[in-house]
């Protein structure tokens, strides 16, 4: 990694069929915050809304929260989430070319909307809520929340590997990491 990729920024993302909850690291790759929800769009908007988002906030990497079974084993909403990272980069490559590259990172997420669940009743939030599919109670502004939240959760995960790798001057990559 290079000094310039590892000071810039880093976007994270919670992949979800409907909905893609976003992070970002502040310069110093010390603290994460969830910065928005987006839609997902069969016309690409949302493609490009992650673009734009990677030129505002000076990102080299963008941090993908990939869903394994808690047996570790990859399901389908994995291989979704890897059919979506996939067409990511190709939509990357194509708007930015070779001079802009972004490294694009698979990092577990295992239990990051039970945690972004429960920071979130901890601060208090209770949204008026409606009734799911399963019979239970959840708003939708709470949905989008948690999402955000989720994000962050994943990314201030990995910042923190990277922080203790970097710290322990460690040559070997995170237990949590996979490149695409």
């Amino acid at each position: 990694m290079t000094h310039e990729r590892e000071m810039s920024r880093v976007l994270a993302l919670d992949v979800g069929d409907r909905r893609i909850g976003v992070a970002i690291s502040d310069p110093t790759r010390l603290l994460a915050r969830g910065l928005k929800v987006i839609y997902r769009r069969k016309d690409g908007r949302d493609l490009a809304t992650i673009a734009a988002l990677l030129d505002e906030y000076e990102a080299g990497e963008i941090v993908i929260g990939y869903p394994r079974h808690l047996s570790g084993d990859v399901g389908e909403q994995a291989r979704q989430v890897e059919e979506y990272a996939e067409a990511l980069a190709n939509y990357l490559a194509e708007r930015r070319g070779p001079e802009r590259p972004v490294r694009i990172i698979f990092w577990d997420e295992r239990f990051s909307s039970v945690t972004a669940e429960e920071i979130l009743h901890g601060t208090g939030r209770r949204p008026r809520e409606q009734r799911r599919g399963d019979g239970s109670r959840r708003s939708i502004a709470m949905r989008r929340s948690v999402d955000a939240v989720a994000a962050a959760v994943i990314l201030q995960d990995y910042l923190n590997a990277h922080l203790a790798r970097r710290q322990a001057s460690s040559a070997e990559a995170p237990p949590n990491a996979m490149s695409c």
